[in-house]
């Protein structure tokens, strides 16, 4: 079963921008009701992708330096990340078929 990675500052360069395959970063918060609802989903997309994506998260309030970068105002917020660059933006707590709408098509992946 493959969970979520934690992505800090010091590890965004590494784990991210320079990762072979896409990543997907849910910036969230211990706070946020949002974040809270979305995470089942975000589990659920890191063990059914397992392979094709690296699923990862980044606590804003340990990490400020990555979404400043990024200008995420408002979270949760979801980007995938593709050859270092950013490809799609989710802000809010969507559904899961919402998100994978909006990230399965830069994955390399049949479709279901």
């Amino acid at each position: 079963m493959a969970h979520p990675i934690e992505i800090t500052d010091a590890t965004f360069q590494s784990e991210v921008l320079e990762a072979n395959k896409p990543v997907l970063i849910d910036f969230w918060a211990e706070w946020c009701g949002p974040c809270r609802m979305i995470a089942p989903s975000v589990q659920d997309i890191a063990n059914e992708y397992e392979g094709a994506v690296i699923v990862g998260k980044v606590d804003v309030d340990s990490n400020p330096a990555i979404p400043g970068r990024y200008g995420i105002v408002g979270i949760p917020t979801l980007m995938l990340f593709k050859d270092g660059e950013v490809v799609e933006r989710i802000t809010g707590a969507l559904p899961k078929d919402r998100i994978l709408a909006q990230i399965l098509p830069h994955l390399d992946v049949e479709p279901a």
